[in-house]
């Protein structure tokens, strides 16, 4: 039997995503046991399983060559489709690098998509940091800001030409003359056209997402981290009349016991291949310090962090099923209107959330909608 998804429970309550491991050596940079697999079969199977448990999205990673412990990779688009086809209500997110797509063949390919699977398809545009694979693909490496002013024009063409009949566009970066786009993608209640989701730290990341992404992704964050983002995107956002969502990475690590929890995260750390994790590193951090304001992603990360390289554990949610729960609730209350979710053996702890974790989170929901949910204690655990 299915665990009720957010759609089933209404607008209102917190939707959930899961990472979809489509690159070899899981989700965290360790050579701790992890029971996840890259191939095709897995995710098909995963795929199933996550929205028989309540997850209403998942996100395929974008990688196009070996690098820090993901020998190899499969495309995120193709990937993408193939899991549509897999499921019946799953969405499924490609991650999609400007400057190795031209938008409006990404927008044909994806419009494509939604057909093929009733309206579930959806991108993330990811202005990039890994400079090596640019480099290997002989394409121009941008400077920070320059990838994110080619991001936004790669998300106005998008939205043209799913949406404008002989789009025309006259940009930096990209141009149309007249392109028209037939047929569009499916006309979904409640969406214009697939869903847009982007990802960064820095102030022009931020600033972009005000402008023209339908959701924001951030890394992990504390509670503080999180509300200061929101807070500054939902400026820009209000300034252009727009509406932005928010998603917040995490790694889940629930056990019966706060002891449990607590043990499998020192061991992943314990366990961390410290060589891929430094790579990762020297990689990524230079996206963040080559922002004036510092703000870039990974730029404040510890190595701690980087074992998960998408900064999971600083999400905190680590614990029991209550500890957990809670923490989510309080994250909904401050803005949150979907977690993107990692954990170590995808298929046992995808089904354990939805057996576990999730009843407790709708409880929550339902309680708060009464005015009967307390909010975690802020001080013991930010």
């Amino acid at each position: 039997m299915s665990v009720e998804s957010s759609a089933e429970k209404g607008e209102q309550a917190l939707r959930f995503a899961y990472w979809v491991p489509n690159v070899s050596g899981g989700l965290v940079t360790s050579t701790i046991e992890q029971r996840t697999d890259w191939s095709y079969d897995y995710n098909k199977k995963l795929a199933v399983l996550a929205e028989d448990n309540g997850f209403d999205y998942a996100l395929s990673q974008v990688r196009y060559m070996a690098s820090y412990g993901a020998a190899y990779q499969h495309e995120s688009t193709s990937f993408s489709l193939a899991l549509l086809l897999a499921t019946q209500r799953l969405k499924v997110i490609a991650a999609v690098h400007p400057g190795l797509w031209h938008p409006a063949v990404l927008a044909k390919l994806v419009a494509t998509a939604d057909h093929l699977s009733g309206g579930r398809a959806a991108v993330n545009v990811v202005s990039g940091w890994f400079k090596g694979e640019f480099t290997a693909l002989g394409e121009p490496w941008l400077e920070h800001d320059e990838r994110y002013r080619r991001s936004e024009e790669f998300i106005r063409v998008l939205r043209k030409s799913w949406t404008v009949d002989g789009a025309e566009f006259s940009g930096d970066f990209y141009r149309l003359h007249g392109y028209d786009l037939k047929p569009k993608p499916v006309e979904v209640p409640g969406r214009v056209h697939p869903e847009i989701f982007q990802g960064g730290n820095s102030t022009a990341a931020r600033a972009m997402a005000g402008r023209v992404s339908d959701w924001y992704f951030s890394n992990g964050k504390d509670f503080d981290g999180i509300s200061e983002q929101i807070a500054e995107v939902n400026e820009t956002a209000d300034a252009h009349g727009r509406n932005v969502r928010f998603g917040l990475n995490a790694f889940l690590i629930a056990r019966d016991t706060e002891a449990e929890a607590r043990e499998t995260l020192r061991e992943i750390v314990a366990k961390a291949d410290v060589e891929a994790v430094h790579g990762f590193r020297d990689a990524v951090q230079q996206a963040g310090s080559s922002t004036s304001d510092k703000k870039g992603m990974w730029a404040d990360s510890a190595f701690e962090d980087l074992v998960q390289y998408n900064d999971g554990f600083r999400s905190k949610l680590i614990g029991t099923p209550e500890q957990i729960a809670h923490r989510i609730v309080e994250y909904r209350r401050r803005g949150v209107n979907l977690l993107l979710l990692g954990f170590l053996h995808y298929h046992e702890e995808v089904e354990y959330f939805g057996r576990h974790v999730l009843p407790i989170v709708r409880q929550l929901e339902a309680d708060a909608q009464r005015g009967a949910f307390t909010p975690e204690p802020i001080g013991a655990q930010q």
